[in-house]
């Protein structure tokens, strides 16, 4: 039996550690050790880790890889890449790695070869992609499709609305794409606007195709085709699905051959590889698609063989485990500098906080420690104007990760070199500060000199790539896939269930019928929730 997190005694040194470290200002650290920024670095898969702007020292990251050793990190990473039932509330194993293995590679589960299913499946999505874009595939009319619009929620929008945006250069001219996620109809309305309904290809992900609200957005776009091309209409054209079951679609009129399959030890927020980035892998291309899942496989392989001192998931798991167990850290902020990564905070949201907001440990006991943060974040340098204010000068501590590229993905090299150093500054200025000296010498007026001190030590991570492409993306993701393993695996907590999601969907469904016109029954929940589905009904009667 594994030794209780709490009592082990390099949890215990840490804790100790913990006082060391805390009078300790990056300042002192830089100045006695020159060789600190070049030292602190870590480098796999096309990505660069600056990591020496944190508040550890090398005792620290020892400790930290003697924390992870003892709590089985290294067994748990090989269980997960043999296939062994890791998800282990749900009895299945988590096989997101094997969605981006080679054609080469071979992982039997159960007698069955997942690599090869995965393979069989991927030439399926890739013919059914050079259809629609060489214009055989053509919709009810005769017309070639020129827009497709992904229906999905959850991990089945996230991860293809945001590789979308992120990857949109790379993107055929000739196709428009769109996301619905939200049941609220002004998500469709707003995504439909411009399109023309004979040329439109809607893609449906559901892992069983009930979920109410893709499979509500789904039943309204199909009154809008039909509404456009005719009762009669063949709309069957217009509709292809992604489901565990192919034969789910049927319910909303999606033949099983027009079915893509996702299999159950896929899991929401690990999917994008899988048949949910069916409508991304249409708008890029094959050669573009592959190349994202040559990223995240180069990742995967570092993850798996890299020593933890070097391996990039692992310092950024563990770092994440020293600010939220030692240093009271609770939230943790992602800043890209880069507009296409505008999306990637929300993406990382589910990743982060449904992986790892639990409190239970596998074994069932409630956990021993806090687990997990509030990740948030947005784009650079709009991010600098808004909340990088409580960064530099707030009460609480907040790890950032900053993200950057050498080259622009398009446009002006001039400007981008300008958003670069936005991003070394803000680094700088976080780690280091501004004294009330420098202000001093600088003439600043003394009655502002409290006010534009920042005490820096602030810590943050700087990721840097030569350029975001699509191999780079998938390094990038399959980074913070594997950081969040790591911390669970410290934390004994099952980071591939989502129990926590589904009260709030049971109770919506005995709600709704509730404010349909006409109900005449009693209301039984709390006198709050009562009282509120009254004052809906009277002010959407009114």
């Amino acid at each position: 039996m594994t030794e209780p997190l709490v009592e082990s005694a390099v949890w215990r040194r840490l804790q100790w550690h913990r006082g060391e470290v805390g009078s300790l200002h990056l300042r002192d650290l830089f100045e006695s050790d020159p060789t600190r920024g070049e030292r602190l670095t870590a480098e796999a898969a096309g990505l660069y880790l600056d990591y020496s702007k944190h508040r550890v020292t090398d005792d620290t990251l020892q400790l930290l890889r003697r924390l992870a050793t003892e709590r089985g990190l290294p067994e748990k990473v090989r269980a997960m890449f043999r296939g062994e039932a890791v998800n282990t509330s749900e009895g299945r194993p988590a096989l997101h790695v094997a969605l981006r293995m080679p054609r080469s590679r071979s992982l039997v589960v159960d007698g069955t070869d997942v690599v090869k299913e995965v393979h069989s499946e991927l030439d399926r999505m890739s013919a059914f992609a050079e259809q629609v874009r060489s214009g055989e595939w053509r919709g009810a009319t005769g017309r070639r499709i020129a827009a497709v619009v992904n229906i999905g929620i959850g991990g089945s929008d996230l991860g293809p609305a945001m590789a979308y945006e992120a990857l949109e250069v790379y993107a055929s001219r000739e196709l428009a794409a769109r996301f619905v996620s939200n049941v609220d109809p002004s998500d469709l309305a707003g995504a439909l606007v411009g399109l023309e309904p004979a040329e439109t290809l809607f893609v449906v992900v559901s892992k069983t195709m009930s979920t109410i609200e893709t499979i509500e957005n789904a039943r309204a776009a199909r009154e809008w085709v039909s509404a456009a091309l005719g009762s009669d209409a063949d709309l069957t054209p217009h509709f292809v699905g992604v489901a565990g079951n192919l034969e789910a679609g049927e319910r909303i009129g999606i033949p099983p051959e027009q079915m893509f399959r996702m299999w159950n030890w896929v899991g929401g927020r690990t999917s994008l590889c899988s048949a949910v980035g069916l409508s991304l892998l249409v708008t890029l291309g094959d050669e573009h698609f592959r190349a994202l899942l040559g990223g995240f496989h180069a990742m995967d392989d570092h993850f798996a063989t890299a020593a933890l001192g070097g391996n990039l998931p692992v310092i950024s798991g563990l770092l994440a485990v020293w600010y939220r167990n030692f240093m009271g850290a609770e939230t943790t902020a992602v800043v890209p500098y880069s507009h296409a990564l505008r999306v990637l905070p929300a993406y990382l949201q589910q990743l982060w906080m449904e992986s790892n907001g639990k409190s239970v440990t596998t074994a069932g006991e409630p956990a021993e420690v806090e687990s997990g943060s509030v990740l948030w974040g947005g784009p650079g340098t709009n991010a600098q104007h808004a909340f990088f204010q409580l960064l530099h000068q707030g009460t609480s501590i907040v790890p950032v990760d900053l993200i950057g590229f050498a080259r622009p993905a398009g446009g002006a090299a001039g400007r981008h070199d300008l958003l670069a150093a936005n991003l070394f500054a803000q680094a700088q200025a976080l780690a280091f500060g501004r004294t009330e000296e420098e202000l001093d010498d600088a003439g600043a007026a003394e009655e502002t000199i409290s006010h534009r001190v920042m005490p820096g030590n602030r810590p943050s991570s700087v990721l840097l790539a030569e350029r975001l492409t699509p191999a780079t993306l998938g390094a990038l993701l399959a980074l913070y896939e594997h950081s969040v393993f790591s911390q669970a695996a410290i934390w004994e907590i099952n980071p591939f269930d989502q129990w926590g999601v589904e009260l709030g969907k049971e109770l919506a469904s005995r709600i709704a019928p509730e404010l349909a016109k006409g109900w005449k029954h009693e209301l039984l929940h709390d006198s709050s929730t009562n009282t509120l589905i009254r004052r809906y009904r009277t002010l959407r009667d009114a």
